[in-house]
């Protein structure tokens, strides 16, 4: 008796503190997604962001497949965007989807916190720290998955907390397949939130057990919710089998093609990337300290070890939450840095590691929130001054949010960034009519996919991808959707014939030859492994991409260089922009295009067996053509490099 009494003591004071706590969470929570909405919704990019957004945005416009694992749940919700949302481009209207997405993620935080600690000012800290922080500020107001993932985050941890408060077994059994359900539906957008839910399930498992609620039907219906989660991967075979979409990935309609998508196999399962040597496991953990002090700073670190150091207080509340986000946090940093095969020394490789380190950020700023109360409690245990700690938790708190907003608001307002935009469309303007672009890499491709798809730019111009061509799926699945081009087989490869498949292959040269009366350009750059391409055709310089040029026409410089002199309108200043940013290539690309006809013309008389006097002329072309004496320097300089 004296324990059931002891059991129901318990729970009766753990409805009472959930009572005021629940209001007062829901309505903090409120008001930080109201802020946090405000902030991200006036620092939107007008348009396409670099990287992997132009294909995100264009898979959800033409209702395609994204890359791999395939973001049906992002690509579902961003169709509903497009079509609901009535103002901006279509990438804009993806940009505002994700920013509300980062503005529910902050106010989970808040709830997590408060509920955790009953702290307005801690739950503010997490939330505020964490959403305006440089990373997170960044990747919640463009096109791209992450703040999805940083709302599951947010959602896990709070049904986590909702669970462990819960006073009944009917309230847990319900909050358990809330929560399976989630769990199963994060799946259907960023894979590295496996990683949490691996920790949480289990130990949700052992909490049902030790309170004897778990029974092999529990368990049952438990996995019947998590299955019912991973639902939206439904959407990937229906795609693929419809085939209507002019740009898709990928072909789902087979349970391998499925799994291969699934798995990332193309990339690498487990990995960043496939076949890619990157920084060693120490590297990128000490890399990630460090981004993390500056992203969130050295305080919220201290704060986030506070929160466990104080665990050895018996009477601390829900101690075993705050271990289960540190062994969340700990997993995940010891997994991801094993995994990620990138060297993190190059600034674009930085750039695309730092991204999901906002994963294990999002927990300490949770902890660290949790920290801030524990240290006011504390305090206020040894000074019996409670008015005044916690005016001081509110100055800390609101000092650290304001600080994070103004160390990152001028570099994440971009409201003004058209520069992905404009590197699109000077690229599309520069084509001449009905012709084939053979795209390689994520900025030319993802960016004028996203312009000639959901734009409409350019509809007389076919855009082939290099990469995708040596797929088996690519062309049986995506030749009808470019009706202007020939191809004489079914995969590109260098090595023509018949495969064991029945497939045909097909080089270079014959898909030119086939092509001859298009015009033919590559952007940026043409894959090294063809070179059959060289039989019968020079590359000549056009901007940032090179025309495939038939060798029995005679190279006139007087006229190349009229005719690309002022190809683009571009007016970014050099170097403006962070080196591991996609705005930074695309502008770095665009400046090289101003020298490249210069370039060309001064190895071609460097090179070519051609008499005295018509070397000094191709001399002078190449000073004069391009953009003068830098030009020339410039070019002098790669060449001795090569």
């Amino acid at each position: 008796m004296g324990l059931h009494g002891d059991s129901r003591d318990l729970s009766r004071g753990r409805t009472a503190r959930a009572g005021p706590r629940r209001s007062g969470g829901l309505r903090g929570g409120a008001a930080v997604f109201a802020a946090v909405a405000a902030v991200f919704t006036l620092t939107l990019p007008p348009s396409v962001p670099g990287g992997d957004s132009g294909e995100l945005v264009t898979a959800a416009y033409e209702l395609g497949v994204a890359h791999p694992p395939g973001y049906p749940l992002f690509t579902l919700v961003a169709k509903l965007a497009i079509v609901l949302f009535p103002i901006g481009s279509v990438a804009y209207r993806v940009n505002l989807l994700c920013g509300l997405f980062g503005a529910v993620a902050a106010s989970l935080l808040f709830f997590t916190v408060f509920r955790l600690s009953g702290s307005y000012a801690g739950g503010i800290l997490a939330a505020g720290v964490f959403s305006f922080s440089h990373l997170t500020w960044q990747w919640s107001t463009a096109a791209e998955v992450f703040s999805l993932n940083n709302l599951f985050v947010g959602l896990l941890m709070a049904l986590t907390v909702r669970f462990e408060e819960a006073a009944t077994a009917k309230e847990r059994s319900k909050i358990a397949k809330i929560g399976a359900f989630c769990c199963g539906l994060s799946l259907c957008n960023q894979h590295t939130i496996v990683l949490y839910v691996l920790c949480i399930i289990p130990w949700i498992l052992f909490r049902l057990l030790k309170q004897k609620e778990l029974s092999l039907g529990s368990l049952l219906k438990l996995s019947l919710y998590f299955s019912a989660g991973l639902l939206p991967y439904l959407y990937l075979p229906i795609s693929s089998y419809l085939n209507q979409a002019r740009w898709t990935w990928g072909d789902q309609t087979t349970l391998l093609g499925f799994l291969t998508h699934f798995l990332r196999e193309e990339y690498g399962t487990f990995s960043l990337a496939k076949s890619e040597t990157g920084s060693s496991m120490s590297e990128i953990l000490h890399s990630q300290v460090t981004n993390m002090r500056t992203e969130l700073s050295f305080n919220i670190q201290v704060l986030a070890v506070w929160a466990n150091i104080c665990l050895a207080r018996k009477d601390r509340p829900n101690p075993s939450l705050v271990w289960l986000f540190t062994g969340m946090f700990c997993i995940y940093s010891l997994f991801f840095a094993w995994r990620a095969n990138l060297d993190i020394s190059k600034p674009l490789f930085m750039g695309v590691v730092e991204r999901f380190w906002m994963q294990s950020n999002a927990v300490v700023a949770v902890l660290a929130g949790v920290g801030l109360s524990a240290l006011v409690s504390e305090s206020n245990r040894v000074l019996n001054n409670s008015i005044g700690l916690q005016c001081l938790e509110w100055l800390s708190a609101m000092i650290l949010v304001t600080y994070q907003i103004y160390s990152n608001y001028r570099i994440c307002d971009q409201r003004t960034n058209y520069v992905i935009d404009k590197f699109a469309k000077n690229l599309l303007a520069s084509m001449p009519q009905d012709a084939i672009i053979l795209l390689r890499g994520d900025l030319p491709g993802n960016s004028l996919r996203y312009m000639h798809y959901c734009e409409g730019l350019r509809p007389d111009i076919s855009l082939v991808d290099q990469e995708m061509m040596t797929y088996e799926w690519y062309l049986p699945k995506m030749a009808k959707h470019l009706p202007g081009v020939n191809f004489p087989g079914d995969r590109w490869n260098p090595v023509e014939g018949i495969l064991p498949s029945g497939m045909v292959t097909f080089n270079l040269y014959h898909f030119l030859e086939i092509n001859k009366q298009k015009e033919t350009f590559v952007c940026i750059g043409i894959h090294e492994g063809d070179p059959t391409w060289k039989k019968n055709y020079s590359l000549w310089p056009w901007g940032s991409c090179d025309k495939l040029v038939p060798s029995e026409i005679v190279f006139n410089p007087d006229e190349w260089i009229k005719l690309t002199r002022n190809i683009y309108n571009w007016t970014e200043e050099y170097g403006r922009f962070d080196p591991s940013s996609w705005e930074s290539v695309a502008n770095e690309e665009m400046w090289q295009a101003r020298m490249k006809t210069a370039f060309f013309i001064f190895n071609l008389a460097e090179t070519a067996n051609v008499p005295s006097n018509v070397k000094t002329q191709l001399y002078t072309h190449a000073y004069n053509g391009g953009s003068g004496r830098e030009a020339m320097v410039r070019a002098k300089r790669t060449l001795r490099k090569g």
